[in-house]
């Protein structure tokens, strides 16, 4: 995915099971991060600053969506147990993650493996892209600071 492009819709399943898709949010401004791992460290930092900053998020009229491969199940208690406010999509089969180009080779401890690459697309009223921060643009315990300084929602 490159700025500029559309953004590919898609549903998937929220933490109460109910399906949600992309398209429904056309007219809105929507923050999508893709994250590694519920309940992790840095994920949870990363759900956090989301968090922390939501009112201002809303208040400007956007919407924030975290998408990992967890289940339902497992995002329901990360957003129980640190009381996330917004839609946390389940994409077990990566189907979605492979669509935006998030899901790739990793390594640590010298092990590689494939995983979710950390990163968050900002996506215009039109379903544009307009910005991709990833590794080299953010870090997760200041995501949503750092959308909040981009401009984006001005």
């Amino acid at each position: 995915m490159n700025i500029g492009d559309k953004a590919p819709d898609f549903t998937l399943q929220d933490k109460d099971g109910k399906n949600v898709s992309l398209s429904e949010y056309k007219g809105k401004k929507v923050i999508l991060y893709f994250y590694p791992k519920d309940s992790t460290p840095g994920c949870t930092m990363q759900a956090c600053n989301f968090r922390d900053n939501y009112p201002q998020i809303k208040e400007k009229g956007a919407e924030v969506i975290g998408i990992s491969k967890d289940g339902i199940k497992s995002h329901t208690n990360f957003a129980n147990k640190h009381e996330l406010p917004f839609i946390l999509l389940s994409d077990p089969e990566t189907e979605v993650i492979q669509k935006y180009g998030v899901w790739k080779e990793k390594k640590m401890f010298g092990k590689t493996y494939m995983g979710v690459e950390r990163t968050t697309f900002l996506i215009d009223e039109e379903g544009n892209i307009v910005d991709i921060m990833d590794g080299k643009k953010m870090k997760a315990t200041t995501n949503a600071d750092d959308v909040l300084k981009s401009g984006f929602l001005e």
